[in-house]
């Protein structure tokens, strides 16, 4: 089972390789926000636990378990966004709330926020609703 750590490396080199065709350590390390030495600790360990293979000097390739995992984890983190945008979070706070939540959801949980995504989208209507009620519930709670 992966770590949230080891989740957030996953699917930023699973999205490099997507954008770029690979992914070397100082792009990763430049994406997390952390020191080289940390991405090539990381890389050894998912080269440990059969999610990509590394080798010293000439790169890592995803294996199939670390190609799914990736493509899932990034899913994930587009599905968070687009449920906090259809229920109205400011743009502003939609990145840093996916950061802060995408690790605590179970699977299950994002099958049922999938699903609330996919009620929404089939009626439009539903979607004024909601923004109607929200509206209302910000009219109210002003201070008195």
């Amino acid at each position: 089972m992966a770590t949230p750590s080891m989740e957030d490396y996953l699917e930023r080199i699973y999205k490099l390789i997507d954008e770029k065709g690979y992914a070397r350590v100082s792009d990763i390390a430049e994406g997390l926000e952390v020191h080289p030495s940390s991405v090539t600790k990381m890389i050894q360990k998912l080269d440990k636990d059969k999610y990509l293979v590394y080798e010293k000097y000439r790169g890592l390739i995803l294996t199939p378990k670390g190609k799914k995992m990736g493509k899932r984890l990034v899913d994930r983190h587009a599905l968070l966004e687009e449920f906090l945008t259809v229920i109205g979070v400011q743009e502003a706070n939609i990145y840093g709330d996916v950061e802060g939540i995408e690790h605590h959801l179970s699977w299950d949980s994002m099958t049922c926020i999938e699903t609330l995504i996919e009620y929404f989208n089939r009626d439009p209507k539903r979607l004024e609703d909601l923004r109607g009620v929200r509206a209302e519930l910000d009219n109210n709670s002003g201070p008195e």
